[in-house]
């Protein structure tokens, strides 16, 4: 084990996978010398070449064009888009091409590719730079979608993002980059290295896509959630005093139906926590689905604690980001039906 941020976790996803297969290609704006604006590829070019670890035009649409392009003659791109909420300008390739590719060749070729891309607020990055558009990609057929929140995560999905024979999307909270964050901005930041969940394998370790994690049991009420928010519902589980079982689902398409159902004909209760939008947001497909497997097992309403239905604003960030209070409240009322 090493202890690493997240930060430093998916920089070294890149190395072991480029070290193994030189079909493995790194790329996006500012990737390659300057290492990211996260420095999150920082040194792959001084090891790796200017052919293999490269700086891209301002272009996102033509990052992941070229990127499909790669891929399907038998390269496996694993592209940077600098924030989330550059993507739209792409949403066409990934969509129409990246996602149709496997299906509309009848598997005569294939789009081994990964976008990443950091998303999420808390950072006071206002409305340009904090958006989390999970649900966009989650609703595409042919994508899987991937949110890790710790760096032995990051690290193991992320690899097993590589080695995967479609397209990926792999959305990084960087509220999570340097250390948990519970919520409370207003108390000093734990940095990964000082934290249980810094310690990250060494090597080709792999974490499958499809399976969540319980990160806190409990016999109350099931908590489904994922990035920064597994972090804000076990601070309000613990601060409420509310039997709580957590479940990170880190990978949210293919969903891990099986231990969400299990979870929750347990404690026969469901709070959905996520940091996006409310209207249309992936906890509405979550709250549909236990819904659906779970109906006769319910002891109370399903609630969703989630961002508001407005750009995300740079002034009032506290108050949009749903922190330990506002899910407090939610388990609060679950308990109470």
């Amino acid at each position: 084990m090493a202890q690493m941020t997240m930060i430093e976790a998916i920089r070294d996803a890149h190395d072991v996978a480029m070290g193994a297969d030189d079909r493995v290609v790194v790329f996006g704006e500012d990737v390659g010398f300057f290492g990211g604006v996260f420095r999150c590829t920082a040194g792959l070019q001084e090891k790796y070449g200017k052919s293999r670890c490269f700086d891209a035009p301002i272009n996102e649409s033509g990052i992941v064009g070229t990127a499909i392009g790669m891929a399907a003659y038998g390269l496996k791109p694993v592209i940077e888009i600098q924030f989330a909420d550059y993507v739209y300008p792409a949403y066409d390739q990934i969509v129409s091409e990246a996602a149709r590719l496997r299906h509309r060749s009848n598997a005569d070729f294939t789009c081994p590719l990964v976008i990443r891309m950091p998303t999420g607020g808390g950072i006071f990055g206002g409305q340009t730079h904090s958006q989390s558009p999970e649900a966009l990609f989650t609703h595409v057929s042919g994508l899987k979608v991937v949110m890790p929140s710790n760096p032995a995560d990051a690290k193991g999905l992320l690899l097993a993002s590589i080695a995967d024979p479609d397209p990926v999307i792999f959305l990084e909270p960087k509220r999570l980059y340097n250390g948990p964050f519970d919520g409370h901005h207003d108390k000093p930041l734990t940095t990964w290295k000082k934290h249980v969940q810094g310690d990250v394998p060494e090597g080709e370790e792999i974490v499958p896509l499809g399976k969540a994690k319980v990160t806190r049991e409990g016999a109350d009420v099931t908590v489904l959630t994922y990035g920064t928010m597994v972090y804000v519902a076990e601070a309000a589980a613990m601060e409420t005093g509310i039997d709580a079982e957590v479940i990170d689902l880190r990978t949210l398409m293919p969903l891990d139906l099986d231990t969400i159902t299990a979870s929750v004909k347990k404690t026969g209760r469901c709070v959905i926590v996520h940091e996006a939008t409310r209207t249309c947001g992936f906890g509405a497909e979550l709250l549909s689905l236990v819904q659906e497997e779970c109906f006769y097992h319910l002891e109370a309403p399903i609630i969703r604690v989630t961002g508001w239905d407005t750009p995300y604003p740079h002034a009032q960030e506290w108050q949009y980001f749903p922190g330990p209070t506002r899910v407090g409240e939610a388990l609060n009322t679950v308990m109470e039906d």
